[in-house]
């Protein structure tokens, strides 16, 4: 006979089988309750969008996609933006200029054509 370690614990099955306790059937096993750690934490904004996408069947690829290029458009309409400002304000700066020196270069015949343009809108 093989050397088997000292039972513990005994047990009778309803069949009237005996078995060692450690090794009954998970029929017979007392039920533990099942503990669950859960960590929730909240997804940063900029991920949002790629987890519910993923959620809703999304390919991986489309995934990678978004996160790659989300960001570049980001970036592109940011310059764009830029540019667009540095083009307004080089508008509004040679407009003044244009107007600056027009006015201060104009003599007696400016000064009569703006006093004739500021008749014709007085009548109107």
């Amino acid at each position: 006979m093989p050397n088997l370690p000292e039972p513990t614990k005994v047990v009778q099955l309803p069949d009237g089988t005996y078995v060692y306790a450690d090794h009954l059937p998970t029929i017979h096993q007392p039920v533990q309750p099942q503990i669950v750690h859960q960590h929730i934490h909240q997804a940063p904004p900029d991920r949002t969008v790629q987890r519910i996408a993923l959620g809703s069947g999304v390919g991986a690829g489309a995934v990678a996609a978004g996160v790659y290029f989300g960001p570049l458009l980001v970036g592109a309409l940011t310059a764009i933006a830029a540019n667009l400002a540095i083009l307004a304000f080089l508008a509004v700066a040679l407009t003044w200029g244009v107007v600056s020196v027009v006015r201060s270069v104009g003599g007696a015949e400016g000064a009569a054509a703006a006093r004739r343009v500021r008749r014709s809108r007085r009548r109107r």
